[in-house]
């Protein structure tokens, strides 16, 4: 979240796409072949999606591309140094960039699935480029996000996903894998069927 005082209120594209810019131009001086992926609510705000981020989250695929970024970022606050979560099944750390966290992490968990946001393949696969700044950033594609949402039951967060993909498009495809790699539950299957017009077989799990 951006401070205000002391109060906190979501963050907007622009504060989004300026610390992440800055974080990616630190990263360019120190290792520019270093391969991530942005995800999270800030991956579908810049995809302009008006979704209340809170931060940046980055995806990196090994600890030590974690490590290489935390080094590249070392000028900037160190909010978190990096360590394992084995919990979460991640190598993790986080910095604070113009007053916007960003947070750098593996997760390390396997998916025999290719439509997940941070798990397996899913994000290096099923990703569009956005301008921030110099860079064009890789950022997961928004089906992957609606799937993460619906799995946690979010209505403030699918919403207005279901909402920008019922006017600006979506793969139906990768959003079906995607939905049933979560084992979306039936009745929010059926909310996605309404809400973006597709088949109804997407109500039926494969098995069940």
């Amino acid at each position: 979240m951006t401070r205000m005082g002391d109060r906190t209120r979501p963050l907007d594209r622009t504060e989004v796409s300026t610390a992440l810019a800055t974080a990616l131009d630190a990263l360019a001086a120190a290792a520019p072949a270093t391969a991530y992926r942005v995800c999270g609510t800030s991956a579908a705000l810049l995809q302009g999606v008006p979704l209340p981020a809170g931060d940046i989250d980055i995806l990196l695929s090994g600890r030590k591309d974690v490590d290489t970024f935390a080094a590249a970022l070392s000028s900037y606050p160190c909010l978190y140094t990096a360590s394992w979560l084995p919990a979460s099944s991640q190598y993790f750390a986080r910095f604070e960039v113009n007053g916007v966290d960003v947070e750098l992490s593996t997760v390390e968990r396997q998916a025999d699935t290719d439509a997940m946001e941070c798990v397996g393949s899913g994000p290096w696969q099923h990703h569009v480029l956005i301008a921030c700044g110099s860079h064009q950033v890789p950022v997961v594609r928004l089906e992957l996000r609606l799937a993460t949402e619906l799995l946690r039951d979010r209505a403030d967060r699918y919403d207005p996903l279901l909402d920008h993909m019922s006017t600006h498009g979506f793969d139906p495809d990768l959003l079906h894998r995607a939905m049933n790699a979560h084992r979306i539950p039936a009745h929010r299957l059926r909310l996605v069927q309404d809400r973006l017009s597709v088949r109804t077989d997407w109500c039926v799990h494969p098995g069940s």
